[in-house]
């Protein structure tokens, strides 16, 4: 009980270090020591309803379920379980240290690790759906993902008996068949964990959907449409960079990737990546356009994941991204309603705006918006974190300094 009282104070105190960063934007030129604990805070808020009522077996009997649809309560558990976990498991990987952030990370660790074995243990109150169709898919996906960017920290603490409960979960959702859309590379992240920690998977679902998108739906310039169609949306971030690139490394990894298509995937998602940064504007806004807004600064997951990777392209240095960013959270989290009175995100861009979203968000949906927080897994003396504040694109550009020109990519 103790370990849920202190994190409730700090929780306290994590809010009045957002407020004071809301609505700033880039009045001051704040240092990357300082943006690294403002991302922290944010990460912990996030994340503290989640995971101390999934580590306490309460999850499903505290978590609030705000949607326009009824039908999806069964699922907003995972979504908010395997979406919260693949945007915060890089900074868990880092593992505990010696330092105030490495203390804390041990505290979340052990949070993630006790929440986790309650996910998947069959006789637990929190044993949550991922064999019913159609939505687990996503969310088994979300997690295995999740697992894959904490290997040590997250897979490799869940134990014996964790790790075949976690493979039996992931398993159980082959019986949903995706939409011929993004929705194939979910089965492919699936696949692609099972593979990485069990040495098997089912081939046919590890490389439909890669095929897919390799061989059909290419638009051009660092662009897939979500099927056969283009959409103007943000899925190219949400999932479909992020999740081919890390099949494919996979694949590559295990010898699968027989076309040698994960070099030119890599410089198409930085590409897009390099896109993304240009929309961010001066005042740390961003077009808000297409379907899953309400998924909040989770838009840029695919530039996240790049930095994460250390693969931005030359155009672009770390520090802006870092700048660009928490301009962006802290422009979008300006409102006192992107919060419940108990701590959980509301459905909204900045605040509680139900009628921006889908009959198939939820409450669970919305925390995809961790997946924006990825460069949190770069260590604190990585550039990203340590050089000066450096202005972004859209900054320099409406400041009249020189920016280069904007290029675009031939395959």
């Amino acid at each position: 009980m103790k370990r849920s009282s202190d994190i409730r104070l700090v929780g306290v105190l994590c809010l009045l270090l957002i407020c004071s960063f809301t609505g700033k934007a880039q009045e001051s030129q704040t240092t990357g020591e300082q943006d690294r604990m403002y991302w922290v805070e944010v990460l912990r808020k996030l994340a503290d309803p989640v995971l101390v009522n999934l580590s306490n077996n309460t999850l499903k009997e505290n978590m609030p379920y705000e949607s326009l649809s009824g039908q999806r309560s069964q699922f907003s558990h995972l979504e908010a379980v395997g979406r919260l976990l693949c945007g915060m498991a890089p900074w868990l990987e880092l593992g505990p240290d010696d330092t105030p952030e490495g203390q804390l990370r041990a505290q979340y660790i052990d949070l993630s690790i006790r929440g986790l074995r309650n996910a998947v243990n069959p006789v637990s109150p929190d044993f949550l759906v991922f064999d019913v169709p159609s939505q687990p898919l996503v969310d088994a996906a979300f997690l295995a993902e999740g697992l894959l960017r904490a290997p040590t920290q997250l897979w490799g603490n869940l134990g014996a008996e964790g790790q075949q409960q976690m493979i039996a979960a992931l398993k159980s959702s082959r019986v949903i068949k995706p939409y011929e859309s993004n929705w194939l590379l979910f089965a492919s992240m699936v696949e692609a964990a099972l593979l990485e920690f069990t040495g098997e998977c089912d081939i046919e679902r590890l490389t439909y959907g890669v095929n897919r998108f390799r061989d059909e739906w290419y638009k051009g310039d660092g662009l897939y449409g979500d099927g056969a169609a283009f959409h103007q949306d943000y899925y190219n971030s949400y999932v479909i960079h992020p999740m081919l690139t890390e099949v494919l490394l996979v694949m590559q990894k295990h010898g699968l990737d027989t076309e040698n298509f994960t070099d030119t995937q890599l410089k198409r998602h930085a590409r897009y990546a390099e896109q993304l940064e240009r929309f961010i504007s001066p005042e740390g806004t961003f077009p808000v356009v297409g379907r899953s807004i309400v998924y909040r600064f989770g838009a840029f997951h695919a530039l996240s994941h790049v930095t994460l990777m250390r693969q931005l392209p030359a155009t672009i240095q770390p520090a802006q991204v870092r700048c660009a960013l928490t301009a962006v959270i802290s422009k979008q989290l300006s409102s006192p309603d992107n919060f419940d009175a108990n701590g959980w995100l509301t459905v909204g861009f900045n605040g509680k705006q139900i009628n921006m979203s889908e009959s198939y968000i939820n409450t669970g949906s919305v925390y995809l918006c961790t997946s924006g927080l990825l460069p949190l897994g770069l260590p604190a003396d990585d550039p990203f974190w340590s050089e000066p504040f450096t202005a972004w694109t859209n900054l320099k550009a409406w400041n009249g300094e020189e920016v280069p020109a904007d290029k675009a990519i031939r395959n």
